[in-house]
């Protein structure tokens, strides 16, 4: 008679067995891609990009080229950067997937999209 949970552990046993022989091969297995950087710069009140498509987990920095300040600002509310100084940056890591449609909120013609796969 089997005792409760055997049927799993040789279940488990099997497969870092199967594992093992896989990298034992010569198989490797993928790292997940690192997250990457992008930079939109806001400039001639106008963001350059104006839409961007990023992956979730990279992170954007908004430049501020203009002599005076700026917003990024989204309209579902997912981030707002608060004003942006000339000369300054400000940061946000996408996290969730979506098209983010975003103002400067000083500046309601300066409008860009933020695509998060």
């Amino acid at each position: 008679m089997a005792l409760p949970g055997m049927g799993r552990m040789r279940l488990l046993a099997g497969m870092l067995a199967l594992a093992g022989c896989v990298l034992a091969m010569g198989a490797t297995i993928p790292a997940p891609a690192a997250a990457a950087t992008h930079t939109i710069v806001m400039e001639g009140v106008a963001f350059v990009p104006e839409t961007l498509t990023v992956k979730q987990g990279d992170t954007i920095v908004w430049v501020n080229k203009d002599l005076f300040p700026h917003t990024a600002t989204a309209q579902d509310r997912r981030f707002d950067s608060g004003e942006i100084a000339p000369d300054a940056t400000w940061k946000y890591i996408a996290t969730k997937k979506g098209k983010v449609p975003y103002v400067c909120a000083l500046h309601p013609t300066m409008k860009g999209t933020l695509v998060i796969e």
